[in-house]
């Protein structure tokens, strides 16, 4: 497997040395060489942005594997512990970057001025899919996804140095919808490796037995049950998709990119009948092109960046940055 190979070369046992070129490069070939609802990085991403959306990408994309491609939990926990200690070191500076994600990585917190938390909740929750394998109510679920996706969108709104209580309110909504998206694309891909992320409140409501699942049974039990989550996950995007309207026009793009993406997870799920058993939607090269000219020619209006306390405060500092410091984050 492609990761496990990039494990073993740049894993906590590996012996080699890279150049802060090589380390860019590295996270640009990761980003782009794995599929996604929605493109990570397009030709309509401001290039200045690129390289800190890659870095990233790359963190966000190495966490996850470190938690899903192992096929060992206790494995999983000891290489996260280890990824968690190499962000902390980047952090503090007791000891030079060495990992490719982290060398560039390092430049990205440093830029934009982004605190450890993000990062750390996203481990937190990788973590947690090691224990947690079938959640027994909706809202334990909507926790998760406060650690495993909503980050990801604060992650974001530094970059676009919009970060602000309501910006983080739609961001949020934006994320967790992605998050459900993706749940409900993937039931029997997550089966397989053990995890069920159908609420078991709701699967008892609409009288769909644990022994269906494991069997990948397609019922009309199934279709209902699916049809009620996907409504959900989509008056979540739709709630929050009006985050676009408010963030800096060269990178609403791409945010407003990211809801159509799941909007079209859901349509596809729902024009196959809510049976994502036999057969796993996903969208084709053709159908992002779609959703790339439809985000491209319905942009939003262009606004002016809002000033935010991490502005005021790179100003008092004679406009320097620097990577935060400190404790923070959440613990497992």
């Amino acid at each position: 497997m492609p990761f496990l190979d990039d494990l073993r070369q740049y894993g906590p046992d590996a012996t080699y040395s890279m150049t802060l070129a090589e380390s860019r490069a590295y996270c640009a070939r990761l980003t782009a060489s794995h599929y996604e609802n929605f493109s990570v990085v397009t030709w309509l991403t401001p290039r200045r942005l690129r390289p800190a959306f890659q870095s990233i990408y790359a963190f966000c994309r190495w966490s996850d594997d470190l938690g899903d491609e192992i096929g060992d939990r206790q494995k999983s926990r000891e290489l996260l512990a280890w990824w968690r200690g190499e962000l902390r070191g980047m952090y503090e500076g007791s000891v030079p970057a060495r990992h490719p994600v982290m060398q560039t990585l390092r430049e990205t917190v440093a830029e934009f001025s982004i605190p450890i938390e993000p990062f750390e909740a996203l481990i937190s929750a990788f973590e947690q899919d090691q224990d947690l394998t079938d959640y027994p109510t909706y809202d334990q679920l909507l926790d998760y996804c406060t650690r495993s996706a909503n980050p990801v969108g604060h992650l974001m709104l530094y970059l676009a140095r919009s970060f602000d209580a309501e910006n983080v309110r739609l961001s949020d909504m934006t994320c967790t919808g992605l998050q459900l998206a993706n749940f409900w694309q993937d039931v029997a891909r997550d089966l397989a490796i053990g995890r069920i992320y159908l609420p078991r409140e709701d699967r008892q409501r609409f009288g769909y037995s644990d022994a269906a699942l494991h069997e990948l049974k397609f019922t009309p039990e199934f279709a209902a049950l699916l049809k009620f989550e996907v409504d959900r996950a989509r008056a979540l995007l739709e709630g929050g998709h009006r985050l676009a309207l408010l963030l800096p026009r060269d990178i609403a793009v791409d945010v407003d990119l990211f809801s159509r993406g799941g909007l079209a997870i859901l349509d596809r799920i729902e024009g196959q009948g809510f049976d994502v058993l036999t057969s796993r939607p996903r969208l084709g090269k053709l159908a992002k092109f779609g959703l790339l000219a439809r985000a491209l020619f319905c942009r939003p209006s262009p606004v002016t960046p809002r000033p935010t306390k991490l502005d005021h405060a790179a100003r008092s500092m004679g406009g320097s940055h620097r990577i935060p410091t400190g404790q923070g984050g959440t613990r497992p």
